[in-house]
Parts: structure tokens; C-alpha cells; sequence
């Protein structure tokens, strides 16, 4: 998987509806995922299945990349650039509206799967120092300011 940056390079895709989860922990930190197709760092997260809701998509994809079952909590923002489009080894691009939310961990125990290498806590000190989807910077960054509303990027 690759990001592609590109004036409105978004057409050159098809849309896809996407959630995504912020989890801090008790500390402050928040859980990322290394994603096995690329080896960098992301927020837990992907694509709505059809027939799903958008927190039973939220709590899926933690899931499945994971281990830990979570709550869904608060949507910090909706994320859907027409300037980046993600495509994927088989040349299929997508241009990804996003629905990130804030979830809290309930159960289960944190492990990789076939999507992830890695996950785990990191403050946003040392987040500066690793390779993560600059777009989910973004997000963290916007979950942490704690805003009542909604972020609309």
C-alpha cells in the first residue's frame, strides 16, 4: 500500500467508506499498528463492510488488527481528502472518506494478525521518532485535542 498526493488525484479512484480508532491509555498513550504491506506505523482501521454499522466497523477492524475488543466512544472527525488517493499492490486506488472515533479497550488481549507485525502504546514523543501514515498524525493529533465537535478535514 502506497499514498499518492496529487491535485484532486482522489478521481482517479474509486470512494470507499473507511472507520478508524484512537486509544489512549490510562497513561496518555495511544495504540498503533505496523501494517505488514508497507511497515509503517497506523491507527487500527479500514474499510466498512456492506451491512455494517460504522461502530460495529470501528470495533472489527481493532479487532481483527489487534486483539482488543473495544467501546466506541466519540467521532473526532471525518477525513476525506480528494488530494490522496491510497493505492493498493494490485493497483486498485481508493480514495478513503474516514470516520475516526475515540474507543476505549474492554477486553481481549493486544496481538498481531495477518494485517499487522506489531502494536502497541507509544507517547506522542516517541510517535515523532517512528514512520507513521502522515494522515493519521493528523488524526491523533485532533483526538488528543479533545474538542466537543467533530473535525471535518
Amino acid at each position: 500500500m502506497r499514498i499518492l498526493h496529487g491535485e484532486r488525484i482522489g478521481a482517479t479512484g474509486a470512494l470507499c467508506l473507511c472507520t478508524s480508532a484512537v486509544i489512549f491509555d490510562r497513561c496518555g498513550k495511544v495504540l498503533l499498528t505496523r501494517r505488514s504491506d508497507n511497515g509503517r506505523w497506523c491507527l487500527p482501521g479500514g474499510h466498512m463492510e456492506a451491512g455494517e454499522g460504522v461502530e460495529e466497523s470501528c470495533a472489527r477492524e481493532v479487532r481483527e488488527e489487534t486483539g482488543l475488543e473495544v467501546r466506541v466512544g466519540r467521532l473526532i472527525g471525518v477525513y476525506g481528502s480528494p488530494d490522496r488517493v491510497v493505492e493498493y499492490a494490485g493497483g486498485d486506488r481508493f480514495q478513503m472518506v474516514v470516520l475516526s472515533f475515540e474507543a476505549e479497550a474492554v477486553g481481549g488481549a493486544l496481538a498481531t494478525s495477518g494485517e499487522t507485525t506489531a502494536c502497541g502504546f507509544f507517547s506522542r514523543a516517541e510517535i515523532g521518532g517512528m514512520d507513521v501514515l502522515e494522515h493519521h498524525l493528523e488524526r491523533i493529533d485532533d483526538a488528543a485535542a479533545r474538542r466537543p465537535e467533530a473535525f471535518v478535514r
